[in-house]
């Protein structure tokens, strides 16, 4: 018996417990303003460094500002910078791995020489070189991840093509002069989809990363923005006095990333039909 997606997703307690998760701090994010304590940049010096307390719930900064308030509107600015930037990859990098995988030839040889070149270089590098040619802020940053990121899509789409390409019912469309383009969209795209669903999931927790790293560097989100990578780039003088300065910014980081990297394992034991197989073997019994 044929059991469904959504069944096997929450029969994994793991993958379940991440998505409640996700959706937990997705809705932190896009209530930040509402859920805020106080205003990101209210500076109270005289209340510096102050514990976590009734008050102020992960304590206060170095300049005395809320830190649960910093924290949920950082959470938001990198989700979205990780949902525009993977979008961005995933539109760009699965049309041009479509195209090079379907059509074959010299266009194949030529796209995947271009990926593989940038693949030489390691992505936070390569993001880097894109923002300080650019410059910082919040839009360059969002280009530099998303660019940085296409080559991992269109990889994987191209893969993915080369085997579905083969199959006998895009040989017959081929064979009845249907339009390549209707080809790719209707018959092609809809069987590579599940290796991009997991690829999307598993980029988003690294574009989390790499905007963190971004704004640790100072090329990232500039002030007064929040940002999580800025936030402990600015701790460091202060660890030993008030550890809390560091520590939240960075379990904010570790949570949203690893609660990502569990949905996307658990989104590969749904769509992989090897893993599929197993698991509703178990289900079954």
């Amino acid at each position: 018996m044929r059991i469904s997606n959504w069944r096997l997703l929450l029969a994994n307690p793991v993958t379940a417990i991440s998505a409640a998760l996700l959706l937990a701090i997705l809705a932190a994010a896009l209530g930040a303003h509402w859920l805020a304590p106080a205003g990101v940049n209210d500076v109270d010096v005289p209340n510096a460094l102050q514990p976590p307390s009734g008050l102020h719930w992960f304590g206060t900064d170095e300049l005395g500002r809320d830190i649960a308030s910093r924290v949920l509107v950082a959470t938001r600015a990198s989700l979205q910078v990780a949902v525009v930037s993977v979008a961005f990859a995933l539109v760009v990098g699965v049309s041009v791995g479509l195209v090079a995988g379907y059509r074959g030839g010299w266009l194949d040889t030529v796209v995947m020489r271009c990926v593989d070149v940038m693949f030489a270089f390691p992505v936070l590098l390569l993001a880097l070189a894109i923002v300080a040619i650019l410059g910082p802020g919040l839009t360059t940053t969002m280009l530099a991840i998303g660019i940085v990121y296409t080559p991992i899509f269109a990889r994987v789409a191209r893969a993915s093509t080369l085997g579905v390409r083969v199959e006998p019912y895009v040989a017959v469309s081929r064979s009845m002069g249907t339009p390549h383009r209707y080809i790719l969209i209707r018959h092609v795209l809809p069987n590579i989809i599940g290796p991009l669903i997991v690829q999307t999931s598993l980029s988003l927790a690294f574009a989390i990363l790499s905007e963190a790293a971004l704004s640790f560097l100072g090329l990232g989100l500039q002030p007064p923005q929040p940002s999580l990578g800025r936030m402990i780039f600015d701790s460091q003088g202060f660890v030993t006095l008030a550890w809390w300065v560091a520590v939240v910014p960075g379990a904010a980081i570790f949570v949203i990333v690893l609660a990502f990297n569990l949905l996307g394992d658990g989104l590969r034991d749904v769509l992989d039909p090897r893993q599929r197989t197993s698991t509703e073997a178990g289900l079954s019994r």
